[in-house]
């Protein structure tokens, strides 16, 4: 069989590492039975060791040639398609189950997965990701954080967000020119009943002038929902826990 060249379009970097692949398939620690769900399974290298001890696996690969190449493997249940089109409800309804759903993202469309898979974080158990180590470190970051912003607060809102292992560029081929890390997010089992649309637009306006103070652009904001709580705007937005965030969006009034 021809040997298959990396797509830069697709964001194509091939984990080679027999070290860093066992590392992480034992943070996932799959089991017979359970629902797991690999996005981007590329050429096969954390495919084979999930299989030996996951026994039936489910892969979302929108390249034609590699989705090809895995289907002639029974135990896989092949997804040719964009993740962003895939319906993880209906692979939960498929499977009878909660998914365990992990994958070496690609990095250049890692975040619209990370949102695309948060309306179903009810249907998983737990998501293991190798990303870039800066989004890891964005995802895991607290307040006063230089890199604590949207992400953190959008994700830390539904999940326990939990950074694994580092791995170095020159564990894949061809090598990212980025730190690579795997994080493991568990979904809270009671999440904060908020409406994401109007959490998600009250966090982007409290870091779109994240030097500034909340007065200045969540102040405008908030003024406009009709809001006339007493929220101390006279701080920045990195500087606000994720349980005050959600508890201003609950505080809303209805939309008009």
């Amino acid at each position: 069989m021809k040997p298959h060249t990396a797509r830069k379009r697709f964001g194509q970097h091939f984990l080679t590492d027999s070290a860093i692949i066992d590392a992480i398939v034992r943070a996932i620690d799959p089991r017979p039975g359970q629902a797991l769900v690999e996005i981007g399974p590329g050429l096969g290298a954390l495919t084979e060791p999930l299989l030996a001890r996951g026994e039936r696996l489910t892969v979302v690969e929108l390249d034609r040639d590699l989705a090809a190449r895995l289907r002639r493997n029974p135990a896989l249940q092949v997804v040719e398609s964009d993740v962003l089109r895939v319906d993880f409800g209906a692979l939960a309804d498929a499977a009878g189950q909660p998914l365990r759903v992990v994958g070496n993202l690609p990095y250049n469309i890692s975040t619209p997965i990370l949102f695309h898979l948060l309306p179903w974080a009810h249907r998983v158990v737990d998501q293991h990701f190798m990303l870039q180590k800066e989004v890891v470190d964005r995802m895991a970051a607290g307040p006063g954080s230089k890199t604590y912003g949207r992400l953190s607060v959008m994700l830390q809102w539904r999940y326990d967000i939990e950074s694994l292992v580092d791995v170095p560029p020159e564990a894949f081929d061809p090598p990212p020119q980025v730190d690579s890390a795997v994080v493991r997010m568990t979904p809270w089992p009671q999440a904060a009943d908020v409406d994401p649309a109007r959490l998600e637009a009250l966090v982007a306006a409290a870091f779109s002038q994240r030097r500034k103070l909340l007065r200045h652009a969540l102040g405008r904001w908030l003024e406009g929902q009709g809001y006339t709580g007493d929220f101390d705007l006279q701080r920045r937005a990195e500087e606000v826990p994720v349980a005050e965030f959600i508890a201003l969006a609950q505080s809303l009034p209805p939309h008009q």
